[in-house]
């Protein structure tokens, strides 16, 4: 996901690539690459700090969490833990907690994960990887948008910790967001099922009717790849 917020452009975890290994782009990605201020690091894992995107953008900073400097040794990195605030021009990035398994294979399967609220004119959470957590209610006073993961690449969601559809939408009533885009859906798939898998879409429209029950009062908006969203 890309920020345009008050000036600054901030991008999370970039995986740009239209093909990874035995994944393809169910939607190719088409036009100049963006060019962040920050790129934000959620944690190690290949489908979220990937260095040849990295390459590509060439970012002036990156902020990631501690105990991945040296795989990001080439770039200019700022190392963070939980609560640490960044300034980055007139907009706060902090640093915030999430439950999720955060190494970098194969080096070791133990490492910090991290979300990011991003605080300016409006404020806005990126949840990153993370199943539910005690202290999700109210991590983030005020929040005008969510970025709330709720599946993966493939047609099951895969093994450790992470929310899906129902889950998600628990997460959605927690955060008590304005709006809550789902995301970490619908982007990649095996190379050996169709662009038109059911996984590509069915996770999304789960979220929402789960939402509508769960957190009634929170807008739900559907952002397919390369859509974007203007808040007023």
């Amino acid at each position: 996901m890309l920020f345009d917020l008050d000036g600054v452009r901030l991008l999370t975890d970039p995986l740009l690539r239209n093909r990874v290994a035995h994944l393809r782009r169910a939607v190719p990605l088409e036009g100049p690459q963006p060019e962040p201020d920050v790129v934000l690091i959620s944690h190690g894992h290949h489908d979220h700090l990937d260095l040849p995107s990295l390459r590509m953008l060439r970012p002036a900073r990156v902020v990631a969490p501690v105990g991945l400097a040296g795989a990001l040794a080439e770039f200019e990195v700022e190392t963070v833990e939980e609560g640490d605030d960044v300034q980055v021009g007139p907009v706060i990035v902090r640093a915030t907690h999430a439950e999720h398994e955060g190494g970098r294979p194969p080096f070791g399967s133990e490492g910090t994960t991290l979300g990011y609220a991003i605080l300016g004119s409006k404020r806005a959470f990126f949840a990153a990887d993370t199943e539910l957590f005690d202290g999700m209610q109210g991590l983030v006073e005020d929040l005008d948008v969510a970025l709330v993961p709720i599946w993966g690449w493939g047609p099951s969601l895969g093994r450790g910790k992470h929310l899906n559809p129902e889950t998600a939408a628990e997460a959605v009533r927690r955060l008590a967001p304005r709006i809550a885009i789902p995301i970490h859906w619908g982007t990649y798939r095996p190379f050996h099922r169709g662009a038109g898998a059911r996984f590509l879409t069915a996770p999304a429209e789960a979220f929402a009717r789960a939402a509508a029950v769960t957190a009634p009062g929170v807008e739900i908006r559907i952002l397919r790849p390369g859509e974007e969203l203007a808040l007023d």
